[in-house]
């Protein structure tokens, strides 16, 4: 198939003057400055957009902050919240095929896939979370106060909207995880200052422009581009944000907690991962093979809870390897506009270059390239990747390497298989393939990750929390968690 052509819309957006939104305003940066962002399946420069300065991020939480104090959406009801949500849902179904093409563009993904997925789960989000916006409870609590035996009072607890949200989010799903912070945040009550990662923020732009069109007040959602070390760094620090959320890598993610530590602002960190996907002898293999390929080789192996770490009963190890890189190797990679493509590129030269050292690093050990381990251009391609003969005690093993890069290690029994899993210091995802449901169950409590999944791998769902164990991070995305994440308890003791 061909290369599929852009909307005139798609074409439009990206030629547009470099502008992000702070309050009512689509708005340069407060000095000029711009960077570049790359068409990752060519390497050739996408378009500019503003590269934020401290005073422009500083201006952006202040129109956040003024949003929540004193505008007309502190006023809002719980039912106008949820038609707010509703009505910027389907804003994105109409425009679901532009903001499909802008993630590939700028991303490198599937268009048809991003579309399907990308966009539709962001959808399918922003419609359940606009349903806890009047689900919101609080509780009456009959006191004793034996203190005060003779007097009687009235007590209750009050969930309120936490405030000004700071959010940052990773470069692999820019508009899902955008998405994921925008929904709670604005069921809840809360305002949003929005930093997309330095490589993609197309679609954070074009939601933006989606909430203004929704209705929502100046101020509640902005967003401003540019480099984590700058505007990322001056979001995090600013004392005017009461809730920091991150997603990206755990290097960052700990700064991120750390700061927020020192001011007590509340946080939550969704981190990195390097989930193991467990095939037992019992297990349906053929299903196994194709499900542990696509847990890694799904877009480009960038996904914080790829399966990234393949474990196979010994006696049938040789075959579901040899099996993972048949699919691999029948793999299509290619620019995300051909609907026939597979797998695209990688987000950046910088990325290219570091999953390629992980491959070398296990060339280098001795390990054995079972398929792939190559790179290639224009653009940022590395070939979809088994190793096995690798210690579990290597890097390749333990640690995050955010491409298609499976590593292959064979184990004994059940005991053998949870030792395995076990031994990362991550905790986000991890796969069980069986049909013996009573080692499932009893594996299941065993396994220290956020999410277990069973004959699937990273099925989310809005109504199940997302987020991980140990260094994969604090709290939890979706579901009604994330409504108590965006909110504050406050009791409340009348005497009466």
């Amino acid at each position: 198939m061909a290369i599929a052509p852009l909307l005139a819309a798609t074409t439009a957006f990206i030629q547009r003057a470099p502008r992000m939104l702070i309050g009512a305003h689509w708005v340069e940066a407060a000095d000029g400055q711009t960077m570049p962002l790359r068409n990752p399946a060519t390497g050739e420069q996408l378009c500019l957009v503003p590269r934020a300065t401290v005073d422009d991020v500083d201006r952006a939480v202040l129109a956040a902050r003024q949003a929540f104090d004193d505008s007309p959406w502190t006023r809002t009801r719980p039912r106008e919240r949820q038609n707010l949500l509703w009505k910027l849902a389907d804003l994105m179904q109409r425009d679901a095929e532009l903001l499909a093409q802008l993630e590939c563009l700028n991303n490198g993904k599937s268009a048809a896939v991003a579309q399907a997925m990308d966009v539709q789960l962001s959808i399918d989000f922003l419609r359940y979370m606009a349903g806890w916006a009047t689900k919101i409870e609080g509780t009456s609590v009959e006191v004793s106060l034996p203190l005060m035996p003779d007097d009687q009072f009235h007590s209750f607890i009050r969930r309120e909207a936490l405030g000004v949200v700071g959010a940052i989010v990773a470069w692999n799903f820019p508009l899902l995880l955008a998405c994921w912070k925008l929904g709670p945040a604005l069921a809840t009550g809360c305002t949003l200052v929005l930093k997309p990662a330095d490589e993609t923020p197309l679609s954070a732009l074009k939601l933006a422009e989606l909430v203004q069109e929704a209705g929502y007040p100046d101020g509640v959602f902005n967003v401003v581009t540019g480099t984590g070390i700058t505007a990322g760094s001056a979001l995090t620090r600013n004392p005017l944000v009461d809730k920091l959320t991150f997603t990206g890598s755990t290097a960052v993610g700990k700064e991120i907690g750390k700061i927020a530590m020192d001011s007590m602002t509340r946080v939550t960190l969704e981190l990195g991962g390097k989930s193991p996907t467990i095939v037992m002898a019992d297990a349906d293999l053929g299903s196994a093979a194709a499900g542990a390929a696509s847990a890694i080789f799904f877009n480009q192996g960038q996904v914080c809870c790829a399966g990234s770490r393949l474990y196979v009963q010994r006696k049938h190890f040789d075959n579901v390897v040899a099996d993972i890189a048949g699919i691999a190797n029948a793999m299509k990679l290619g620019n995300g506009l051909d609907a026939s493509v597979e797998m695209g590129p990688l987000i950046s030269a910088r990325q290219q270059e570091r999953v390629y050292r992980y491959i070398e690093m296990g060339r280098d050990s001795g390990a054995t390239i079972a398929c792939g381990g190559e790179q290639f251009g224009p653009g940022y391609f590395v070939k979809p990747t088994v190793i096995v003969d690798v210690d579990q005690k290597h890097s390749l093993v333990q640690e995050e390497i955010f491409g298609p890069v499976l590593v292959a290690i064979p184990f004994d029994d059940e005991a053998d298989a949870l030792r395995l899993a076990n031994d990362s210091p991550y905790g986000l995802g991890a796969s069980i393939w069986s049909n013996d449901l009573a080692a499932v169950h009893r594996m299941i409590p065993k396994i220290k990750s956020g999410s277990v999944w069973v004959n699937c791998h990273s099925a989310l769902d809005p109504a199940l929390p997302f987020g991980g164990y140990k260094m994969s991070g604090l709290g939890r995305e979706m579901g009604h968690a994330a409504i108590e994440h965006y909110t504050e308890l406050k009791s409340v003791l009348i005497k009466l």
